[in-house]
């Protein structure tokens, strides 16, 4: 799985790096993922989730455009035949577009699709399993809190969540 996402943002950065003006880190967390609205664990009810934690990074390849890839992992634990447990691995590219923006606050809107590989355990049980993973937030905002670090927020649904918040830092 690390070479995966390794190898996607080596491609991401040699096919964008020349018109690229600026590259972020991001950090977030998100609560109610689609993991857990949708049946991603072979049946069952969600008894306990915590949400999703959420690392990327992004390039900037047009004046309003980012393109990037992001880690999202998450868990949670569910009734099947017995007590189980669900770990998501979530990897997917994600575009961004500013609509509005001044010095200090940008609204955008973000899209992300990649791949939910799904690790079960159910007693002696387990399983891997693929699912696809998308990520459709069509309100977010990034406030500006120093020159290279801002703290962002979206409403969506996807792999990482209902409401996200995290930080961002540019390079």
């Amino acid at each position: 799985m690390k070479k995966v996402l390794f190898t996607l943002i080596a491609v991401l950065g040699l096919a964008f790096g020349a018109g690229a003006q600026k590259a972020q880190l991001q950090l977030g967390y998100g609560g109610y993922t689609m993991m857990d609205a949708c049946d991603m664990h072979d049946g069952g009810s969600v008894d306990t989730a915590w949400g999703a934690l959420t690392a990327g990074v992004n390039f900037k390849v047009l004046p309003k455009f980012w393109l990037g890839a992001s880690y999202t992992f998450s868990s949670a634990d569910y009734k099947h035949w017995d007590d189980a447990h669900a770990y998501y691995h979530v990897i997917m590219l994600n575009g961004r577009y500013d609509y509005y923006r001044n010095s200090i606050v940008t609204l955008y809107a973000h899209l992300g699709v990649g791949v939910d590989i799904t690790h079960m355990s159910d007693g002696d049980y387990k399983k891997n399993k693929a699912y696809f993973a998308m990520q459709a937030s069509p309100l977010g905002a990034e406030v500006n809190i120093t020159r290279g670090l801002s703290m962002y927020g979206e409403l969506g649904f996807g792999a990482q969540g209902l409401l996200q918040v995290g930080l961002r830092y540019n390079l």
